[in-house]
């Protein structure tokens, strides 16, 4: 079953009554709120309402990626993907691949301290793509590539 959110939300405040929360905790009283409201106030209700706050950081930690390692460095490194706390990044060469991988400790201590709800556990550091060399103009079949030029 899907739910709609836009929907709902439009059910929710349409009723004119908002729950009271007390320390992370929903209380059955609710509120009559007639009073208009920020969008911002109303976003972080949706968000602590559904626990989404995980999934927030986590996008901020793609999206705000320049500010939290720093202009040259996301010059050349480019956060892939997040899965089960580990962050895999790819990089423009090799050599920024090897420096980064030095850097593991500070980076993850800086990216902890940057968006603090984002579960970022341990780094994967890839370097560029290699081009492929089993299709093209001069490829053989079951040949192993540019390696294979002597037999």
């Amino acid at each position: 079953m899907t739910r709609d959110l836009a929907k709902e939300l439009y059910k929710f405040y349409r009723s004119g009554y908002r729950k009271l929360r007390a320390g992370g905790q929903a209380n059955v009283e609710r509120v009559k709120n007639t009073d208009p409201q920020s969008l911002e106030s109303v976003l972080s209700e949706v968000i602590a309402g559904r626990n989404w706050g995980k999934g927030v950081a986590e996008g901020n930690l793609f999206s705000n990626w320049n500010e939290i390692v720093g202009d040259e460095i996301a010059q050349h490194t480019t956060p892939i993907s997040l899965v089960d706390g580990r962050l895999t990044i790819q990089s423009s060469s090799s050599a920024w691949a090897t420096q980064m991988r030095l850097m593991q400790d500070d980076l993850l201590k800086t990216i902890s301290n940057s968006s603090p709800g984002a579960l970022v556990e341990s780094l994967n550091v890839i370097g560029p793509h290699a081009p492929s060399w089993k299709r093209g103009l001069r490829s053989i079949r079951g040949a192993r590539g540019p390696r294979d030029t002597y037999g």
